[in-house]
């Protein structure tokens, strides 16, 4: 009953996420076709609630059951395989076969959920069903990979250098505060205050920011799509300056893309 309750407390957490992460997809989805060259869109987020809701929860919580069924043998694994470590007597052999098996585990995972990832975004735009999603969003991320690959490090670096920098602007303010009200001579040790303004903070940014991987994947499935049905160059939908900021990506093998090339010496033939 223990192993049932715990199963489904991993289904529902893991269900409550794939839905907002849809929605914020959604919304990204229909910034980028409700924009093209000429004018600048908006995201449709009551639209997103909709489809999300009225459309697409079955396939969120087959999503989830997947990545929950991981979790739950991954967790259940690292149980027993602790009750073994301790009955061999903390045997080298058996510690390096269960740290061996618990990376798998962990593999498994973490392709599991991007595989997810990649099918909600393909559903965000087509509407299809989770399976036929998962398929076709994967191979669009095996078709353009590097663009997908480039733009989630991005991301993922901008993400983490915009959480340092409201952590430490946050600190520094409350230092400048405690030093204005004389809060720091009554204090014996400003080490738990910051402490806590760093969590609080850290925390906080993971809220707001934590939203962007998914508004990229989004993004790259909109222009994906888009360039499969017009052809690469031909793209009708997207902001503005989007496609000039694709362009700059480089190819699979490091040089940057022709199109890039030739906007380059477009320019310096203008300026000479």
């Amino acid at each position: 009953m223990g192993l049932f309750q715990f199963f489904g407390t991993l289904w529902i957490l893991n269900f409550i996420v794939a839905k907002t992460n849809f929605i914020v997809m959604c919304s990204a989805s229909s910034y980028y076709f409700n924009s093209n060259k000429d004018k600048e869109g908006s995201a449709d987020v009551g639209q997103a609630i909709r489809f999300t809701y009225f459309k697409h929860l079955g396939s969120l919580a087959f999503g989830s059951l997947i990545i929950s069924i991981i979790q739950f043998i991954r967790y259940v694994f690292m149980y027993f395989a602790e009750q073994a470590e301790r009955a061999s007597g903390e045997n080298p052999a058996v510690k390096c076969a269960v740290r061996c098996a618990e990376c798998l585990l962990k593999c498994l995972e973490k392709i599991t959920d991007y595989i997810n990832t990649a099918a909600y975004a393909y559903m965000a735009v087509s509407g299809d069903s989770f399976c036929s999603s998962a398929w076709n969003g994967f191979l669009l991320n095996m078709t353009y990979g590097m663009e997908f690959l480039w733009a989630n490090n991005l991301a993922s670096l901008f993400i983490f250098l915009s959480k340092m920098f409201i952590v430490n602007i946050n600190c520094g303010c409350l230092l400048l505060f405690m030093q204005a009200r004389g809060d720091l001579d009554e204090v014996k040790s400003k080490g738990g205050p910051l402490f806590i303004c760093a969590l609080a903070s850290y925390f906080t940014a993971n809220l707001f920011l934590g939203m962007m991987d998914e508004t990229v994947m989004a993004l790259l499935t909109s222009l994906s799509i888009d360039r499969g049905v017009n052809g690469e160059g031909e793209e009708k939908f997207g902001p503005p300056t989007f496609h000039d900021s694709i362009q700059k990506m480089p190819n699979a093998d490091g040089t940057p893309k022709d199109g890039y090339n030739k906007v380059n010496e477009s320019n310096q033939n203008d300026l000479a």
